[in-house]
């Protein structure tokens, strides 16, 4: 039976971790975003910015006479640009961990990075903010929509919250937008898993997370529902992060499409220094350290916030 070698750290190069280490990581990225799930993907130009096409309408077609006058299609395009942002982050591993269990190790990077990839792009995405509260790197956002609707404003003997997310729907498709699909925070699962009518039945058994570690969870009344933790913003193990009292976001996701650049990397080294969080500076190899250093470029577009609905906790809150 033959024996597979385990990964040395002698045998990484040192500047970039093989594709075969790397890819994983990108694919899982994707898999974990909530809104990469509803979005739409378009080609991410490293270059220069990209031009990508948002339809706001279907052009309009109509019946014409033979040898008539063609008519012209009413449908139009907002052209929106394109351009990749980077996420990144720096880990430091004690080199001890690196030389025993290598394999571990880099195990452990496949299944971390993809969710911080995921939180950092979906956070920026809805709320236009950075995993520390500043400004996004994206002009638009969801959250950016004037629609709001609170959850648990309607009665049980009416609907419940049920009915909130149907008035929230109703919202977009009166204001002429299709609702294709909702993003929610995991904290709204057992608000959902807990709501019945009035003989005592559960509503929203169709929200059942199927367990896969994808961000897709099912759906929400008759339409896609994928949950993040960054709808809320207070991410796990992270004490200072805030929860913003946004619950979910839904509406028309043809208005919205994110690009993921090709040029994801993971480097290595021994010698470099690094400041952290308090502002100490640190020496990788006066502290026998290696130092992990994970880049990603993705982009986001959205159309018009008005075609999505804010659901909150309480009023005014995003």
């Amino acid at each position: 039976m033959a024996h597979t070698n385990p990964i040395k750290l002698s045998d990484v190069d040192a500047t970039f971790l093989p594709p075969t280490l790397v890819g994983p990581i990108f694919e899982k990225s994707v898999e974990q975003s909530a809104v990469m799930s509803l979005a739409k993907k378009v080609p991410l130009s490293m270059a220069a910015a990209t031009a990508v096409p948002v339809p706001l309408d279907v052009p309009t077609a109509d019946w014409v006479d033979q040898a008539g006058r063609k008519p012209l299609g009413t449908g139009g395009v907002n052209i929106k640009s394109m351009s990749g942002k980077k996420i990144a982050v720096l880990i430091p591993v004690a080199m001890e961990v690196v030389d025993s269990n290598a394999a571990g190790l880099w195990t452990q990077l496949q299944a971390d990075l993809p969710t911080a990839f995921s939180r950092a792009f979906d956070r920026a995405a809805i709320h236009g903010r950075t995993m520390k509260g500043a400004t996004g790197p994206f002009a638009d956002y969801l959250a950016m929509t004037t629609k709001e609707r609170v959850l648990g404003t309607t009665g049980q003997s009416t609907g419940g919250i049920w009915k909130d997310f149907v008035n929230g729907m109703e919202d977009i498709v009166d204001d002429d937008w299709e609702y294709t699909g909702t993003v929610a925070d995991y904290r709204l699962q057992p608000k959902l898993m807990g709501a019945t009518d009035t003989t005592g039945r559960p509503i929203f058994v169709e929200t059942r997370d199927t367990g896969t570690g994808m961000a897709m969870a099912g759906s929400l009344i008759g339409n896609p529902l994928a949950y993040s933790r960054s709808v809320s913003g207070k991410v796990r193990r992270q004490s200072t992060s805030v929860d913003s009292g946004l619950r979910a976001i839904g509406g028309d996701w043809s208005q919205t499409a994110y690009g993921v650049g090709m040029d994801i990397s993971v480097k290595i080294s021994r010698e470099a220094t690094y400041i952290d969080e308090d502002g100490g500076v640190h020496s990788a190899f006066q502290e026998n350290l290696v130092l992990l250093l994970a880049e990603a470029y993705y982009g986001f577009v959205l159309g018009d916030a008005e075609a999505f609905v804010r659901f909150v906790a309480t009023a005014g809150a995003s």
